[in-house]
């Protein structure tokens, strides 16, 4: 599988990651054959948080002994069980030892602030606490994880190696928002929800759902791609990896034949030039002013 350095960074990540929300409620033998079958794959980077049930657990207890063959991002910030406020700095200490041991590993490789507001990044407690962390050699490098004007502040600060954000047919404004800028200060850019949830695949979402409002925009959208599931997905996927500044998208399932099958899609490479601008003009015409990023 391709692999992209991950902006300033030296870590060398697969362009496809595995996104661990999915997995929080999931058995161990499930996650066993899951995560074995990504890293056969080629896949070399686990995204997961704080908040995902026993998402980080899981990981720990399945991979250890193989902490060397894969890079390992987790996020903080919701209390998620601890005795304290989301976003207040003790929480977010704790967090982060919670996740180290969760995790079986003494260290990350990225910890993300978990979408929290440009409020709470403007009092600068949250980030001092991230930077504290990387000092300790608990995490090599800090990142924000979230969209919209709060995601623009985070990367404007200057402070935060990586970006953790929404991107794909459905969701764009990332791109004519943030992306040019996190470029320009060398950030490394996660892609996450790549694939729209797949949304397009379903003939009803309730409105409560949490592929929504990907689902109603894909009505307007009208991408003649997506009258075949399996080329939708393929397009889709590698519409977000062929959009410059982006150099790994996360996906979750609990399907551990998905991987392959995945891995495989993108062996065709980067997405038409043509197609790619066609999908962008599409955003642009039939977008309007609330279709902001999905967090």
């Amino acid at each position: 599988m391709e692999r992209r350095k991950y902006g300033n960074t030296d870590m060398q990540v697969s362009i496809l990651g595995f996104g661990g929300a999915e997995i929080g409620g999931a058995d161990e033998k499930t996650v066993d054959r899951l995560l074995g079958t990504a890293l056969e794959a080629g896949l070399n980077l686990i995204d997961t948080a704080e908040c995902y049930g026993r998402s980080e657990e899981l990981i720990g207890k399945v991979l250890a002994g193989r902490r060397d063959e894969y890079y390992l991002f987790t996020k903080c910030g919701h209390a998620s069980g601890l005795d304290f406020a989301d976003w207040d700095p003790v929480l977010l200490e704790k967090s982060i030892d919670r996740s180290l041991k969760r995790l079986n590993t003494d260290h990350v490789d990225v910890i993300h602030l978990h979408s929290c507001s440009e409020e709470i990044l403007r009092r600068g407690e949250v980030i001092r606490v991230l930077e504290a962390a990387k000092q300790a050699g608990k995490t090599r490098y800090i990142g924000y994880s979230g969209d919209r004007n709060d995601a623009l502040y985070a990367v404007e600060t200057g402070l935060f190696d990586s970006l953790e954000t929404s991107l794909n047919i459905a969701d764009q404004e990332v791109i004519d928002l943030t992306l040019g800028k996190a470029a320009e200060r060398g950030m490394g850019v996660t892609a996450k929800r790549p694939i729209a949830n797949a949304a397009w695949a379903r003939a009803q979402v309730a409105d409560t759902d949490y592929a929504y409002v990907y689902w109603r925009r894909l009505q307007e959208l009208q991408y003649g791609f997506l009258d075949d599931v399996q080329q939708g997905v393929e397009i889709a996927l590698r519409f977000t990896l062929s959009t410059p500044g982006v150099h790994t998208a996360i996906v979750g399932t609990q399907n551990p034949d998905r991987w392959p099958q995945n891995a495989a899609l993108l062996q065709k490479g980067a997405l038409p030039q043509e197609l790619y601008d066609e999908i962008r003009a599409r955003w642009h015409a039939a977008g309007s002013q609330d279709w902001v990023g999905q967090t």
